[in-house]
């Protein structure tokens, strides 16, 4: 890069008196004018942004879009008007996609087959396969002339520097939630590997597709393309790569511990198309003490559910071991078909034979437990099931009995915390919700996690101590032994002030055609306590989130458009004079 075009660049795309705007000037192209755009443009077709500016400023296209002008005068490095500025970036979002959407895509599918989800008694930076996904991002970065730092194994930072010395933080994961690989079978039977991506129609089917390893993906080429075509900055960017977002979330903190925080800092791991409220996150652990069974009949020896407290999986499988499986299979069988026709008939119980054991699973919909209403919670309804049939079906009582005799009597089908008589909701965030998801066991404890999402209303504090109220009161009425662990965070909510919100909302609800209005989430990122933080997509709104679920998956249209959409912020973010 020459120093004169370094100049002639920046007085290109300085916007002069930006501060005197209440808010951002629009950019004069619709969804279906970049879709017309994309459908002349190939990757094959610009050797660079400004020949792909070139030939569009002599088609129809430029005319019907109304951007001759703003083509012309950038080319003609003139000073550009607000709009025009922002018309640039729309078409630099365009040329991006339109260049680098097959191998974006080819570097997904790199980093999803690296299954980069927790190691039992191995801590995350000595896990082999994050060292290995932070080689590729590492070489990736280096191959993209963009900075590369790898923090001990923790946090990864990419970075692209711009003149000035505030810093954006663009925050992404490279870990997973776990997977239960015999689950991942679509409605058709054909059985999906979570570690390698297959793409079935639109969909690309992986974990990590959705969440998070996309957002990696998408910031690093609008990097590369920022970077190589020498467009200026007036303020630096660093995509933050956590390690730890699913799981402990120290990776974050440890970071911030040894570096500066950025002024402003977006997650690439909610919702379009600016969030700026999220649910606090809160897990109530059941702990109940590993007891021989008690009584006649079958005994529960084991229970699968979510791998994770933020999982609702798509099944629930209960091995029973018992003297007489075939009777018993048939019994749990009848009365499991009456169960879920009781009950909504949106699940199935099935019961069989298992050798000299019985298997019973409650098959359900997976969901993200931010979003208990997109799922069919499998744990819940086999935990009600099982306490359903004490008196009906001759079972020893032990620790999972207990723990089914909790789940129904405190929390049932429910998910909004009424069954306790703790639910409350906010009008802008929506209600608390309570979700059974994880189940685990090991030499001295059966344990079952409620996952709670907090909106504001009710403090963290009082919160607790209204559920430990409540469970402390049954379990000396019930006689059940348990002990619990409690963790609730507070909600975050942030004053939507500011040209960089007004800058971020224009340019998602511009590119998805969407109404112009800020929004929250159930979800927390790791800007939950950042300053500055928000949400900036990349999952739409009113869509079933896939990102924890069984059989995740990423549209090749939707990933497309993310790498369009922030290449455009990038630029347009780092242009504004004031943020």
């Amino acid at each position: 890069m020459n120093v004169p075009f370094k100049k002639l660049a920046a007085t290109t795309l300085m916007l002069a008196g930006l501060a005197v705007f209440t808010a951002p000037a629009q950019a004069n192209i619709t969804p279906q004018q970049s879709a017309e755009i994309l459908k002349t443009y190939s990757a094959d077709k610009a050797t660079d942004f400004r020949q792909f500016l070139g030939s569009l400023g002599k088609s129809d296209l430029a005319k019907t879009a109304d951007i001759g002008s703003a083509i012309g005068a950038y080319l003609d490095n003139k000073t550009l008007t607000a709009e025009q500025q922002n018309e640039i970036y729309r078409l630099l979002g365009i040329y991006t996609r339109a260049k680098y959407s097959a191998a974006a895509t080819e570097t997904l599918r790199e980093l999803v087959e690296i299954p980069t989800y927790r190691k039992d008694g191995v801590e995350q930076h000595d896990n082999p396969e994050f060292t290995k996904i932070a080689a590729k991002i590492q070489s990736l970065a280096e191959s993209f002339n963009l900075k590369f730092r790898n923090i001990d194994n923790r946090v990864y930072e990419i970075s692209l520097d711009g003149t000035g010395d505030e810093v954006v933080g663009i925050h992404a994961h490279a870990d997973v939630v776990p997977v239960t690989p015999e689950n991942w079978v679509l409605k058709d039977g054909t059985r999906l590997d979570p570690f390698k991506i297959t793409l079935i129609g639109d969909r690309m089917y992986g974990r990590g597709t959705e969440d998070d390893k996309n957002g990696i993906v998408v910031t690093l080429y609008a990097m590369k393309v920022i970077k190589e075509e020498k467009l200026p900055l007036v303020r630096n960017f660093k995509l933050l790569v956590d390690t730890t977002e699913e799981t402990t979330g120290d990776a974050i903190p440890y970071y911030f511990e040894r570096n500066p925080t950025p002024n402003y800092n977006l997650a690439l791991d909610g919702g379009y198309p600016v969030v700026i409220a999220e649910k606090g996150y809160g897990t109530v652990m059941a702990n109940f003490a590993k007891r021989k069974g008690e009584g006649k009949g079958a005994e529960i020896i084991s229970m699968t559910g979510g791998l994770a407290t933020n999982q609702i999986p798509s099944a629930s499988v209960v091995t029973l071991v018992t003297d007489k499986p075939a009777e018993l299979a048939a019994s749990l069988q009848k009365a499991g078909d009456e169960f879920a026709k009781r009950n909504g008939g949106d699940f199935q119980v099935n019961a069989k034979v298992d050798g000299k054991d019985v298997k019973l699973t409650v098959t359900g919909v997976s969901a993200h437990s931010s979003e208990p209403e997109s799922g069919v919670n499998p744990v819940a309804r086999m935990l009600v099931f099982i306490n359903s049939l004490d008196g009906k079906v001759a079972f020893k009582h032990n620790h999972i009995t207990d723990a089914a005799r909790y789940a129904a009597d405190n929390w049932g089908l429910d998910y909004l915390g009424n069954k306790l008589g703790v639910g409350f909701s906010d009008a802008f965030m929506g209600p608390l919700t309570t979700s059974l998801t994880y189940v685990g066991m090991d030499d001295k404890a059966f344990k079952l996690a409620v996952n709670l999402r907090v909106p504001k209303g009710k403090s963290p504090e009082k919160l607790k101590a209204e559920i430990a109220e409540k469970l402390a009161a049954w379990s000396k009425k019930s006689h059940v032994a348990v002990a619990f662990d409690y963790s609730i965070a507070e909600p975050m909510y942030r004053n939507p002030e500011g040209e960089w919100v007004k800058a971020l909302l224009a340019v998602s609800t511009e590119n998805l055609g969407m109404k112009h209005e800020f929004g929250t989430s159930a979800g927390a990122t790791s800007v939950h306590e950042l300053p500055n933080g928000v949400q900036f997509g990349l999952a739409m709104p009113n869509v079933k989130y896939t990102g924890h679920t069984d059989g995740e998956f990423k549209t090749v249209e939707q990933f497309q458009l993310d790498l369009q959409i922030v290449t455009e912020m990038i630029g347009r973010i780092g242009q504004l004079p004031k943020l």
